[in-house]
């Protein structure tokens, strides 16, 4: 998979390129339009160019954490997640471990973030804990892992914060041009310009109003294409592409919105959190490829490896090419396919049960002290509460808190 690593490196240096290209393209309007000279409205640009570069690099993962509401959880909070995603580590060769979040939201979403396998974090919502099987879970977390060993999460993360920043300044740049007009602004009192600079304004404007579009388009370009990738390495590691089929279906069924996604996260997810339920996300306005067709190419591969998924990939498209590096294609062997978990021989949880140990998690990382009565119920005690004791409404029990 070296020549993936080489081109995710590669495409990151081109795409802060373009997209400092782009910010200084609208340095230079708001340059012509508000100071009278390109040249300050270029200097700015390239200050916020290298301040958000840095950003995005050394705390843009933390940014996407800190936006999704995600908190970090330990091996003893939820043993369950924790020993998947070690499974995952080691089936991947990952050197180091990755921190593991968890997002109180009841939609069903993952995503990975971090600059390298040494600083990476996986997320997943308390929604997928709740109604995903281990093997589900599995091809999820398996998805995520895969982003972090192919280095795809340092060029999304790059990607995601410089496209809210063009995003940002077009937006309120727009807003200033628009209140500028209609105060008379520089224009009505500068004494014309000719018909040159009534061309530069027009520029200036269309390209304001098209950065951010162009920005979105070629972000989501990337990230459609690296889904398939993920998808084929997930089935690789956990040798059961049905797992992740399974989960792709559950995730296009849920009707619950994302309550913590925003549009600069989107492509991060395993799943857009914007689609509409019943709508193929064809068109190239979507973060990812149709979920339909990725459940198609999964259930029709015959073993678990990347040959088998590029020749699932091609029945499924009809002859589509190859979707896979040439060195994955070439270094791939015959990975056979599991048979699905047995629930009993791994003490799979029940829904209810899964349920039950999410919310006790999240009423515990919200620092609620938890005490469990002698009747069998178990009291969620506020942080702030100023009693000395607290009664059990069930046997009535005295419990000092």
């Amino acid at each position: 998979m070296w020549e993936q690593i080489r081109g995710n490196r590669t495409k990151t240096m081109v795409l802060v390129a373009a997209m400092a290209g782009v910010l200084l393209g609208i340095g230079y309007a708001i340059g012509f339009l508000f100071f009278g000279s390109p040249i300050g409205g270029l200097f700015i640009a390239l200050i916020i160019w290298g301040v958000m570069t840095l950003v995005a690099y050394f705390k843009g993962d933390n940014i996407f954490l800190s936006i999704s509401r995600a908190r970090k959880i330990e091996r003893d909070d939820h043993p369950r997640l924790y020993n998947i995603v070690e499974e995952m580590k080691i089936a991947s060769g990952l050197e180091y471990m990755p921190a593991i979040y968890i997002i109180d939201d009841p939609a069903m979403n993952a995503f990975a973030t971090g600059r390298d396998p040494k600083k990476a974090a996986v997320a997943v919502t308390s929604g997928l804990l709740q109604k995903l099987n281990r093997d589900e879970l599995q091809g999820v977390i398996g998805h995520e892992i895969a982003h972090v060993k192919n280095r795809d999460v340092l060029l999304m993360t790059m990607c995601g914060v410089l496209l809210g920043t063009i995003v940002m300044i077009s937006y309120y740049m727009t807003h200033m041009m628009f209140w500028s007009s209609m105060s008379g602004g520089r224009r009505s009192s500068g004494g014309g310009g000719g018909p040159a600079m009534i061309v530069v304004l027009i520029v200036g404007i269309v390209l304001m109003i098209l950065a951010p579009i162009l920005a979105r388009l070629i972000y989501y370009a990337i990230s459609r294409k690296r889904e398939y990738l993920a998808d084929a390495t997930s089935a690789q590691y956990t040798r059961y592409p049905e797992g992740l089929a399974s989960a792709l279906e559950k995730l296009a069924g849920s009707t619950v919105p994302l309550q913590s996604a925003n549009q600069a996260l989107a492509p991060m997810y395993i799943t857009n959190p914007f689609r509409k339920k019943g709508k193929a996300a064809s068109d190239l306005s979507s973060t990812h490829p149709p979920i339909s067709e990725r459940v198609r190419i999964l259930r029709a591969m015959g073993g678990a490896s990347f040959s088998d998924y590029n020749s699932a990939y091609n029945s499924v498209h009809k002859g589509g090419g190859s979707v896979m590096p040439a060195t994955a294609l070439a270094g791939s062997g015959l990975v056979g396919i599991r048979a699905a978990s047995s629930e009993s021989a791994i003490g799979e949880p029940s829904k209810l049960e899964r349920s039950r140990e999410v919310s006790d998690l999240m009423w515990k990382k919200s620092n609620y002290k938890m005490i469990n009565c002698s009747c069998g119920t178990k009291l969620k005690v506020p942080p702030n509460i100023k009693k000395f004791t607290i009664k059990c409404p069930h046997c009535g029990t005295q419990h000092s808190v």
